[in-house]
């Protein structure tokens, strides 16, 4: 137990269907059944994700597993309406009303999508469909049918649209969030001198980068979970940048500590940073490099962000409440600027 802060203790139905739409590539073999769930799956397909829509698992299989919705069951394939069909995941217009046809096929198909709204991505022998801004998967492409006098056909699931009527207001555009986690001794201090930062939305305290699913605070306290003693920040990325915040996080804790975080002592207390992507890594490993070139022996682990578990609710918010301070975590400025 901490000597300083612990005064507390879609679905997997893989259906048989007809229809040019669906997906032959092995890996991407999930039919799925509109309005179904699978929890399963893991939504790595691309690195960006700042200002993406939360997809339910239905449309997650679908646009980030390559899946394909059964034939006659989207709630686009019969639709008919003026407006532009746009990406469900980033919001991107792909395809305008006029461009849509019955195809029979049951599937919403268009003979034209908008200029560099689509990327075309060899799939197997057929030509997959993408977002061309984010890369979510659309469907496939299909000429030489004779169905239209484009003789094209984007046969798309509607489970990757979303749709804007012409004349409609535009929605309000959703706040942006991007994520961080940050594992640097008792989380108390770290989600404290983090939350108050510019652009910062939320900050929780809770557990990752162990074995044992749903872990309590006592049973990561034992040191035998794995898990890390982590926040989950959540900020807007048109306010302030993954980097500040991770420098920031390098100045509120001593990254030179190894297992352990002032009288912290243990696994659950290490220095770790969880990183979502590519580029997050880049970051890290650059600021890393930045320290370690001005003498600081960093030991700080760099892991690819698993299943955050947010911590018990006395956890959340521990020194905004108790109108304390913190003294496991000081501000240090390390990097000289």
């Amino acid at each position: 137990m901490s000597a300083c802060c612990r005064s507390l203790v879609v679905l997997s139905a893989v259906a048989m269907l007809g229809g040019a739409c669906r997906s032959t590539d092995a890996t991407r073999a999930t039919t799925v059944a509109s309005g179904g769930e699978d929890n399963s799956m893991s939504g790595d397909r691309n690195e960006g994700r700042e200002g993406w829509h939360e997809l339910t698992p239905a449309e997650a299989a679908v646009i980030e597993e390559g899946g394909t919705e059964r034939a006659f069951t989207g709630k686009y394939w019969d639709h008919h309406a003026d407006g532009t069909y746009v990406c469900k995941r980033c919001g991107a217009p792909l395809f305008a009303s006029d461009t849509k046809f019955d195809s029979g096929t049951g599937w919403p198909s268009f003979d034209d999508a908008l200029p560099g709204a689509v990327r075309e991505v060899s799939d197997w022998g057929r030509t997959e469909i993408v977002c061309a801004k984010c890369g979510a998967h659309l469907g496939h492409v299909f000429r030489g049918e004779r169905m239209t006098e484009r003789n094209t056909r984007h046969c798309v699931n509607s489970a990757s649209l979303d749709f804007q009527p012409t004349g409609a207001e535009a929605a309000p555009a959703k706040e942006a969030r991007a994520d961080a986690y940050f594992a640097g001794g008792c989380f108390w201090g770290v989600e404290h001198l983090l939350e108050g930062q510019p652009g910062v939305i939320d900050v929780v305290s809770g557990y990752m980068g162990g074995h044992l699913d749903q872990p309590g605070y006592k049973q990561v306290s034992s040191g035998t979970t794995g898990h890390a003693e982590t926040v989950h920040v959540v900020y807007d990325p048109t306010k302030t940048t993954y980097e500040a915040l991770a420098k920031r996080f390098f100045e509120i804790h001593d990254p030179t500590e190894r297992g352990h975080q002032g009288p912290d002592y243990g696994p659950q207390y290490r220095s770790a940073i969880f990183v979502t992507d590519a580029e997050q890594r880049r970051v890290i490993e650059g600021l890393i490099a930045k320290l370690r070139a001005r003498g600081y022996d960093v030991v700080t682990e760099v892991e690819p962000a698993g299943k955050f578990w947010p911590a018990e609710e006395y956890h959340q918010d521990y020194y905004e409440r108790s109108g304390k301070e913190p003294y496991c975590h000081i501000y240090t400025p390390r990097f000289g600027d």
